[in-house]
């Protein structure tokens, strides 16, 4: 429906009276003396002239025409369904999970056309439409929300059906993200609550590598349901090789038992450890008594210096995200103490807020060392020592001032890989401080982060990689990281995204070291099962300067057997293999190239974990699934009683159809049929007059 109205705006209503007197007036003017027509003739002409002349007058006032479009939006009605492997594996006995997909998916015909139903399936991530194969190995039961509350926002959510467990392993608690709901959730509880006789390892923690030598410790949570009375052995195999073993004894029907497992790492590389009960007379599930993790030796850590002339929030952040990575060692030292130190021994040397004092104490290191450094500049740091000292980038400024930038990821950037959430994450942190001035870059594809200044999207570089002279540099160009890493813990409750950067950034820049001319690595030595595969290589000529142009054939090989092969595409300077997803297992991969009449090759291990997290809880949480219903006005309804949803959401009066009004203002003379009425009483009129001889 679509309605017009006049609106004066700045322009007197007034103006619409003169307007209509002024046809009045030239309608009696022209047609006030008799004629050769009747009266009733002259009338109807002298009607068809003022409304003609009132018109041309309006056009002249130009007054505003209000258009009114009014657009009825049926309510939405979403459906998500989780579909992650523990909704098939524990379950009420005659419950078929296959078939109560295929009466959920009535719900739509049964809603009629009054209604809009997009239905979705979730495990670790959400996907449209329903599904019968519940293989998700994770539950992040809060992402599936956000992620359907973002894409429909603004909408007429008029109801949410979310079919779950309750049970999740991913994310954060799902009753918060459903606060941000606006609407009515109905919840379906599958699963069973009922604990039956079960023994489960609940949880694993450890570090994912330790140090040649060295003890280290596991944490398992050992549990028991319905098993009073029973004796729990635990095992612990590394590498097919039993080095511990206990028996607990189980002294009620929920049964939990923290258990510290003390190792040593005796032999560098990636060990597998079976952690594993034994099961017991008609238990439930065995599936649950078993889970793997690998944990990594490593010969010696990497050494990196950190130098500062004076304390800084920043110095505190810098460290505990880089020394997040177990394979990494910092000292911080205080420019004065420097002397004290040998500086061949570190890895990678970071100079933080780099004054004049700085350059000149480590003249030496800057201009003839070929350890990586790592600029970290801020409101001290000495701008045109820092142009001179390397080529990567350039600073001009004519003052000492500081303005705040945000990150602006940069899609093409090639030197190593970031996941999606934390570049996602990185581009919503408050801004750093970079020196006021203009930028100006020498790398191709290695500024990771340009700065954004306010809603503006700059080609000046805020975090930027590259090779200067065969010595790997990095600059940061603003100060402030504290601020990040408040605000990600405040969004996310940790710092991973702070992790993952630091930890990328310092393996790029510590990597080849000794300057093999060919390597190939994966970007981890351990992959979730499900996770795509990444391995990067890279070439140098005879003067050490990055290549890619002969290509690069990988082989991996599995324990069984089964090769995959492989061509890595060249990114950037370098190459990059994304293999996919491969099956569980330990491999073995070789890389091999020919620059000119020179073969190289690499070879290296990894490994693709299994995921065993739907199995580890047996008994549904349908607490929260009652209590996400409640908060929202909604309702928990058991699998058996899908079939009063529809009626429930039909009597619901909260959801409705909307009518939106979308208002749209123009200028009278832009009203194309305002023209066409003007030329046909004009028309008409003068058609009139030729045929009765008045012209």
């Amino acid at each position: 429906m679509l309605l017009f109205s006049i609106t004066w705006g700045a322009v007197s209503g007034w103006w619409a009276l003169v307007c209509l007197l002024l046809g009045l007036l030239y309608a009696w003017l022209m047609y006030r003396q008799p004629v050769n027509l009747g009266d009733r003739f002259r009338y109807l002409l002298s009607v068809f002239r003022a409304v003609a002349v009132f018109l041309i007058a309006m056009l002249l006032v130009s007054p505003l025409v209000k258009s009114s479009n009014y657009q009825p939006q049926k309510p939405l009605v979403l459906i998500a369904q989780d579909n992650s492997e523990s909704i098939n594996t524990f379950h009420p006995a005659g419950f078929n999970p296959a078939k109560f997909v295929d009466d959920l998916g009535k719900l739509k015909q049964q809603l009629g056309d009054g209604y809009e139903v997009q239905e979705f399936n979730f495990g670790h991530d959400l996907d449209g439409g329903l599904s019968k194969n519940f293989t998700g190995k994770q539950t992040n039961i809060a992402a599936a929300l956000r992620q359907l509350n973002d894409r429909f926002v603004n909408q007429n959510i008029g109801a949410l059906v979310l079919a779950s467990d309750g049970l999740y392993n991913q994310g954060a608690d799902p009753q918060y993200e459903a606060r941000n709901f606006k609407t009515n959730i109905y919840t379906i509880a599958l699963g069973d609550t009922v604990a039956k006789r079960d023994l489960l390892i609940g949880n694993v923690n450890y570090n994912k590598t330790a140090f040649l030598g060295n003890d280290f410790e596991i944490e398992v949570l050992a549990q028991a349901f319905q098993s009073k009375g029973e004796t729990m052995h635990l095992t612990v195999t590394e590498d097919g090789r039993q080095v511990n073993t206990q028996l607990i004894p189980v002294n009620n029907d929920a049964f939990k038992k923290i258990l510290t497992i003390k190792l040593n790492a005796d032999k560098k590389g990636i060990h597998k450890f079976n952690i594993s009960i034994t099961p017991v007379k008609n238990e439930l599930s065995t599936q649950n008594n078993t889970e793997t993790i690998y944990v990594e030796v490593l010969d010696a850590k990497q050494k990196i210096l950190l130098v500062y002339d004076g304390p800084h929030p920043d110095i505190s952040v810098i460290k505990q995200a880089i020394e997040a990575n177990k394979n990494y060692e910092l000292k911080a030292s205080l420019l004065s103490d420097i002397g004290t130190l040998k500086l061949n021994d570190y890895s990678l040397v970071v100079l933080h807020q780099p004054s004049a004092g700085t350059f000149a104490a480590m003249k030496d290191l800057i201009a003839k060392g070929k350890t990586p450094l790592w600029y970290m500049l801020g409101a001290p740091a000495d701008v045109p020592d820092f142009n001179a000292a390397q080529k990567l980038t350039r600073i001009s400024t004519a003052r000492a001032e500081m303005q705040e930038v945000f990150a602006q990821p940069v899609p093409d950037f090639s030197a190593f890989t970031l996941s999606d959430s934390t570049l996602q994450k990185i581009a919503k942190l408050p801004p750093l401080l970079a020196p006021f001035g203009s930028y100006t870059s020498a790398v191709s594809n290695g500024i990771l982060f340009k700065q954004k200044i306010g809603s503006v999207a700059t080609s000046y570089p805020l975090l930027l990689f590259g090779d200067d002279g065969g010595r790997r540099i990095g600059v940061l160009t603003g100060e402030g990281l504290w601020r990040w890493q408040l605000a990600e813990f405040e969004s996310y409750g940790n710092h991973h995204a702070m992790e993952e950067l630091f930890s990328q950034s310092v393996q790029y820049l510590t990597a080849n070291a000794n300057r093999q001319r060919f390597r190939a690595y994966p970007a981890k030595n351990i992959f979730d099962e499900g996770e795509n595969v990444l391995l990067n290589a890279e070439l140098y000529n005879d003067a050490l300067e990055l290549v890619n142009t002969p290509d690069v054939k990988i082989e991996l090989k599995n324990t069984d057997g089964k090769n995959y092969s492989f061509l890595a595409t060249r990114n950037g300077q370098s190459y990059q293999l994304d293999a996919g997803t491969l099956p569980v297992g330990e491999y073995t991969y070789t890389a091999n190239t020919k620059l000119g009449d020179k073969l190289f090759n690499a070879n290296g291990q990894l490994t693709v974990k299994p995921l065993n997290l739907e199995i580890r809880q047996s008994a549904a949480d349908h607490r929260l699934l009652k209590n996400m219903a409640k908060q929202s006005g909604g309702e928990m309804l058991q699998p058996s009683e899908i079939s009063r949803l529809a009626d429930l959401i039909r009597k619901n009066e909260n959801i409705k159809t909307l009518v939106y009004e979308d208002k749209h203002y123009s200028d009278l003379i832009d009203v194309k049929w305002v023209f066409l009425l003007i030329v046909a009483l004009l028309s008409t009129e003068w058609f009139l007059r030729k045929r009765e001889g008045e012209i």
